[in-house]
């Protein structure tokens, strides 16, 4: 039984390529008590960037986390830091694009945790086409099938829990990038507006059996994804700062947020651009 009455059947085939990876000290327990309460939480693309800056900061918040990613070494280097340091971490590894996977590694970390209370989907990639008079859709389908069809896979299953459960968490790391088309990378910023709108659509589900979702559009963070940005990115914050927003964002039960503030006013002006001379800008 997970928190709140939570459950899930942890029945059916085991997901033999995605194992716990790195397990805490030995005796310590991710199962809450009237005297231990704990949360139990998901990260999926938490081996580096913003989802590893997240998982640090809520380990220290009676929170126990099951980590996802693709990267095996950082994830059990990730769980390695948060266990000696007296959390409680389990990894898994996955690939996103793995969809069939999804199901039997959602039974086998609900089971391993004891129950669920919120999911965080931040595995993301961007990969532009190599300039505005560029285009290439193989990088194109490969950021879909990541940003957009890895957070459905994930998190349909997962809302389908939550809204029997009456209560749960989804967050979604989306990008100030899919508030327009914007002329650098029509791919990158099409599978963030898909993630949004598919955001808002189980916000609009789920809001009435009492599960929050919160949209996240971040602006510049200094992660590897700042490598592939279209001109002088300006705002760029650790994305340590950006996880601090988002716990708060998450403890508010807030459905949008933008990080740093600012850029909601920025993309306020963006939207409302005319279109006429939307299409002349080259950013």
């Amino acid at each position: 039984m997970g928190y709140n009455g939570m459950r899930i059947s942890s029945g059916g085939q085991n997901v033999s390529d995605a194992p716990k990876l790195f397990a805490p000290a030995q005796g310590r327990s991710p199962y809450a008590t009237p005297l231990t309460p704990r949360r139990r939480g998901l990260i999926i693309g938490a081996s580096t960037g913003l989802g590893a800056a997240l998982a640090q900061k809520l380990a220290g918040q009676e929170t126990s986390l099951a980590l996802v990613a693709r990267s095996k070494d950082k994830l059990d280097a990730l769980c390695r830091q948060i266990n000696a340091n007296g959390g409680y971490a389990l990894a898994y590894q996955h690939d996103v694009c793995n969809y069939d996977e999804v199901p039997a590694l959602l039974r086998k970390i609900v089971a391993d945790l004891g129950g669920l209370d919120f999911v965080i989907y931040a595995a993301g990639i961007n990969l532009p086409p190599g300039g505005m008079d560029k285009y290439n859709f193989e990088n194109d389908r490969k950021m879909i099938e990541v940003n957009l069809i890895g957070a459905m896979a994930w998190l349909t299953p997962i809302a389908e829990m939550f809204q029997s459960a009456g209560a749960g968490q989804i967050v979604g790391i989306s990008s100030v990038a899919g508030d327009r088309g914007r002329v650098g990378n029509p791919g990158y910023n099409t599978s963030k507006a898909g993630l949004t709108t598919y955001l808002e659509a189980l916000r609009n589900r789920l809001t009435r059996r009492g599960v929050n979702v919160l949209t996240v559009k971040p602006g510049f963070m200094k992660t590897e994804m700042l490598k592939a940005a279209q001109g002088v990115p300006f705002f760029v914050i650790e994305p340590e700062r950006a996880a601090e927003d988002i716990l708060r964002a998450m403890q508010k039960r807030k459905q949008t947020i933008y990080t740093l503030s600012i850029w909601r006013w920025i993309m306020l002006i963006i939207r409302h651009i005319p279109s006429f001379i939307f299409r002349r800008l080259s950013f």
